[in-house]
């Protein structure tokens, strides 16, 4: 038998009617699968468009603490913004400055912090002051190391510790006889003066001269540093004549 033709009846009797007001209603099994299915659809779908209400609802209660956490990466971000500007400036003066110490200087100028006066430059091409006597830097430092050249292989200058950056000086009138990158010196500056000498300042972190560049008593050549085998900001610092290393002692006027 078919499910058209099966059926199922409902009888409904109201509490304390007479019989006649008994009714029945009858339906097939096929209908009745119908409306089954469908009042799972409409409870499946409620119940999806709570779940969706209750996950809106959640989000929605975020709202807050996500607006505060907006503000504060904004105020952040300010900051950052600010900071890139104060950098920016801060390279901009540094550039200004290494510009500076770059810049040839005028022949007549008279700061002595770069280059002796006329009067002593005569003197040293003259051949009265050829050797290289001055100090190496523009303040005293501290000698950490001295020279040691007597044991074949071992230190032949003198280390004088300052703080980086601190300018370093020619000791003497010359022509720059090399000047770059070694692996224990770091960035040096080699120096050729009248007379057989020859000066070395080694460890420095930026040089301002190049090879057969002609250099003047005084004039700043590089900013000390720690680059090469060092463990520490100094100047190493070498005299030699004729070849044979020098105790820089016995030649620079110590401040």
């Amino acid at each position: 038998m078919g499910d058209d033709r099966r059926r199922m009846t409902f009888i409904v009797v109201p509490h304390g009617a007479q019989e006649m007001n008994t009714r029945s209603f009858e339906i097939s099994y096929r209908r009745l699968r119908t409306v089954t299915l469908l009042l799972g659809i409409l409870v499946v779908a409620w119940l999806a468009m709570a779940g969706s209400w209750l996950y809106m609802a959640g989000q929605a209660a975020r709202v807050p603490s996500l607006q505060g956490e907006v503000a504060r990466l904004e105020q952040e971000l300010g900051q950052v913004e600010q900071l890139a500007v104060a950098l920016r400036r801060l390279e901009g003066q540094y550039a200004q400055v290494r510009e500076l110490l770059r810049a040839d200087r005028a022949e007549d100028a008279d700061d002595d912090l770069w280059r002796a006066g006329d009067a002593e430059l005569l003197a040293a091409s003259a051949g009265e002051q050829a050797a290289p006597s001055a100090w190496p830097l523009t303040e005293r430092g501290a000698v950490a190391r001295e020279r040691l050249a007597l044991i074949p292989g071992e230190h032949a200058g003198i280390d004088i510790v300052v703080a980086e950056g601190s300018y370093v000086r020619a000791a003497g009138i010359g022509v720059v006889s090399a000047a770059g990158r070694d692996e224990v010196y770091g960035n040096y500056v080699r120096i050729r003066h009248p007379n057989g000498y020859e000066t070395l300042y080694g460890h420095a972190s930026e040089l301002f001269v190049a090879p057969n560049d002609r250099v003047e008593r005084h004039q700043v050549i590089a900013l000390s540093g720690s680059t090469g085998s060092s463990t520490e900001p100094h100047l190493h610092f070498e005299i030699w004549r004729d070849g044979t290393s020098v105790d820089p002692h016995q030649v620079v006027e110590a401040p």
